[in-house]
Formats: C-alpha cells, structure tokens, sequence
C-alpha cells in the first residue's frame, strides 16, 4: 500500500491507518537532513516499522526519528507509544494537560503556540480544549504550498470531536478550533484528522454555524 501523500518542497508526509478504529499514523520527513517526526503511534508496531522504512525513499540522508508526538491522551492513539519508544529512544512530546495520562515518560510539554524546530522544517502546537484538555493540533507551514494541519480528534470533516455532550466541552472546543484554526489559516489549508479522510479548512468553513447550533 502507498503510504506517501504529500510530496512537498522539504518535506515527504506519509499516513498509515492501523487498527479496528482507522487511527491515522503520520510521518514528516526533512528531505534534506533525514529528521522525522511521527504523529501518534497509536497501534500496530510492524505496521509502524513499515512506515518508517518507506520513508527510506524520501531523503539522501539517514533517516532518523526525532520526536513522537501525541495528538492526545485517548487509549487508542498511544497503543504503539511505549513500544515505538522503546525500539527507537525517540524523544516524545504532548500536550502539558494530557502528559501524565500517557504511558510513557513525556520528554516535551507542549503549550499552545510552541514551536519545534527540526533539521529542515518546523511545527507548531495549538492547544484545542475539549475533546481532551491537552489536546494538541500540529501545523506546518509548507513555504511552498498550502500548510498542513495534523488535527488529532479534534476537527474532523464534517464536525469537530467528541465531547460526550458536555455543553461546556463542546463550546470550549468550537470556539478553540474556530479562533485558533479557521479565524488563523486560510482555506486551502490541508487538516489531516486523527481517523479517515482528510479534509480543507474551506470544506468546512460554510458549516461551523450549523456544527455551533446543534451542539457537537
């Protein structure tokens, strides 16, 4: 199966989809420098592996895995999480509010607006409340096309994440993603969300109103 969906200017972007659930494992390489960063190790460590060498053909350089970052604290995007850790020694990183959920040590705390710089790209944490209260999107900006948003369970096509109808919940999470994602990035922006399809910020846009009136 082709695991490479976007190839940009200084970066490859490839996605599997492991377990009974569809959860979605990505991997930004650096064309140049072989740095990587892998967003949810959520299931299925052989699958994982077959991730990471297909990224083999993405770079010159020696492929190395420099962060696992965490969307969120939910069991079924951390299941490969420890054992990815241990194979690798890869740093990990998550948000501050979801960390001590996870089940491995947590070398990053991510706050909104952090930037991590890797060799030869750079993402940034928004911190999106609802669905969890560390739950962390991570957005790069491709200097050559349109920017890249790794959304977790918090913004999907059609509606942004559970929030088991807790009004509270639910209001904090619209108006986070609609502040810190719509109202900040423009509508060709490519949102890669934790399970299925991806989708655009413009695709959505028409419809946060009737997502904000019927509750969830």
């Amino acid at each position: 199966m082709e695991t490479l969906i976007h190839d940009l200017q200084d970066i490859s972007i490839r996605r599997i989809s492991v377990s009974e659930m569809d959860n979605n494992v990505y991997l930004l390489t650096a064309k140049q420098s072989g740095a990587q960063l892998l967003i949810d190790a959520a299931d299925n460590l052989p699958a994982i592996r077959g991730l990471l060498r297909d990224a083999n053909l993405d770079t010159a350089a020696t492929p190395r895995l420099a962060l696992i970052a965490t969307t969120h604290q939910h069991w079924d995007h951390v299941r490969a999480l420890e054992e990815l850790v241990a194979a690798t020694g890869s740093r990990t990183a998550a948000g501050v509010d979801d960390a001590a959920a996870l089940p491995v040590k947590v070398d990053v705390l991510l706050n909104h607006g952090d930037v991590g710089n890797f060799d030869g790209f750079d993402v940034t944490a928004v911190h999106l409340r609802g669905h969890t209260p560390g739950s962390i999107a991570f957005v790069y900006r491709d200097p050559a096309g349109p920017a890249h948003i790794f959304s977790g369970d918090s913004l999907f096509p059609g509606g942004v994440g559970n929030t088991q109808k807790d009004p509270e919940r639910f209001n904090q999470l619209i108006n986070d993603v609609s502040e810190r994602l719509f109202d900040a990035y423009p509508d060709d922006t490519v949102v890669h969300p934790g399970h299925g399809k991806p989708t655009t910020l413009g695709a959505e846009r028409p419809h946060l109103e009737e997502w904000r009136a019927r509750g969830w």
